[in-house]
């Protein structure tokens, strides 16, 4: 599920939390990390388990109005439509979703009447709901179109679930991208008459990118000394105190990637952390990133200081 850049963003958050504190060690830290990785599948079972919340939302509400015989309106109709989507029963009765949910004890939208009533009368609302509620009999095409189109629209974009996210997990904001295009791409291959077309990916399908990202923050931590004095001289009309906390995380993060991975490229180095740096730092971080590791790339090279192995990786 997770990316490198998303790996060297979670590095980037361990090594500014540690700057941050005094007495913090190492292994702590990379215990963060780990856990902050993890945290990522909870992030996306947390969201498997809102669309389960909307669907039992609004069986709730049919079940109102029928308990009391109230008139089935157009309100009724819609709640029965979005019930009856294929893609969200088949969400709501997967068993190895409920196993999930029943060991995550944190999630519990049933807690959030206020915001399912919301996200609700939004989603009813909405052009997306009006072009699907007016297909009487919708295919389970129909179904899946109408439940992707919702979910990038209406329910990723919430203002409330980006504050509740924020107030649950702080690292989950700089995961959602990455778990909503998971989603997304997961939507295209759902078959509610194949359980397993429901993926539960671990956050890290390949051990050698969690063995990365945890060496990248032992290297950056562990030799923090010597990468500072890589910087002396590297920032004209900057003192090393007087740069921004998170760039100068940033620049030893990427010198320490440039000098103890050798089979990292050159350019994939450059390019993520000025990516990273243009996202998450000050406006002109990239252009200020981008100026000290030309200089010190290099410096590297004519010092044979910097070896990278194997092809295209100069």
């Amino acid at each position: 599920m997770l990316t490198r850049r998303h790996i060297r963003i979670k590095v980037m958050q361990s090594v500014y939390s540690f700057s941050l504190g005094e007495e913090k060690k190492l292994e702590d830290e990379i215990g963060f990390f780990k856990e902050s990785v993890a945290q990522t599948f909870d992030l996306y079972l947390l969201l498997l388990a809102l669309l389960k919340a909307i669907k039992q939302f609004t069986d709730d509400q049919l079940s109102t109005y029928e308990k009391n015989d109230i008139n089935q309106n157009e309100h009724f109709h819609m709640f029965r439509q979005i019930s009856k989507n294929e893609i969200l029963v088949f969400i709501d009765q997967h068993p190895q979703l409920q196993q999930y949910l029943k060991n995550k004890k944190f999630i519990r939208w049933d807690l959030e009447f206020s915001f399912l009533k919301d996200l609700l009368n939004e989603i009813t609302s909405s052009k997306v709901f009006r072009s699907y509620f007016e297909i009487k009999n919708p295919s389970l095409a129909d179904d899946l179109k109408w439940i992707m189109k919702c979910f990038k629209e209406i329910i990723a974009p919430s203002s409330y679930l980006y504050g509740y996210l924020e107030d649950q997990q702080l690292t989950w904001i700089d995961d959602l991208p990455v778990v909503n295009t998971f989603m997304m791409k997961m939507f295209k291959q759902l078959n509610p008459k194949n359980t397993n077309s429901l993926q539960f990916p671990r956050s890290i399908e390949n051990q050698e990118d969690l063995d990365f990202g945890i060496t990248l923050l032992e290297k950056t931590i562990s030799k923090e000394e010597q990468l500072l004095k890589e910087l002396e001289g590297k920032t004209p009309n900057w003192d090393a105190d007087r740069i921004a906390r998170l760039d100068q995380v940033i620049l030893k993060i990427a010198i320490a990637e440039l000098l103890y991975f050798p089979n990292i490229p050159t350019k994939v180095t450059l390019n993520e952390y000025l990516e990273i740096a243009k996202d998450y730092s000050t406006p002109n971080s990239n252009h200020f990133v981008n100026g000290v590791l030309d200089k010190l790339v290099r410096e590297f090279q004519t010092e044979k200081r910097m070896v990278k192995t194997g092809r295209g990786l100069l």
